[in-house]
């Protein structure tokens, strides 16, 4: 499975990157693929494992936040690995 979220702090003020860089070396530390850009943190594995993950980023920044929002996007898929690169691949072909 695939899964992309945000996590976004409330209630510490304007500067929320200290608490999302938290959230982020929880995904990079997990050891499955992943990729982080400007609106989200895409991650693949399965489905204990990526929900698992999820949680304890959620749970970083509930450390040094009031309040977490939480936005997820899922693609369950069975029998496909490397889905993340292999979506931008099959993209690329079309573009081409």
């Amino acid at each position: 499975m695939i899964v992309a979220f945000s996590i976004t702090p409330l209630g510490v003020g304007e500067g929320v990157a200290e608490p999302v860089a938290r959230a982020v070396k929880v995904v990079r530390d997990s050891g499955l693929p992943n990729r982080t850009d400007a609106m989200f943190t895409t991650i693949e594995g399965e489905w204990d494992e990526v929900m698992d993950v999820v949680k304890r980023a959620v749970d970083a920044v509930a450390e040094v936040a009031p309040r977490v929002s939480l936005v997820l996007k899922a693609d369950l898929r069975e029998g496909i690995t490397d889905g993340m690169t292999s979506k931008l691949e099959s993209l690329e072909r079309h573009l081409s």
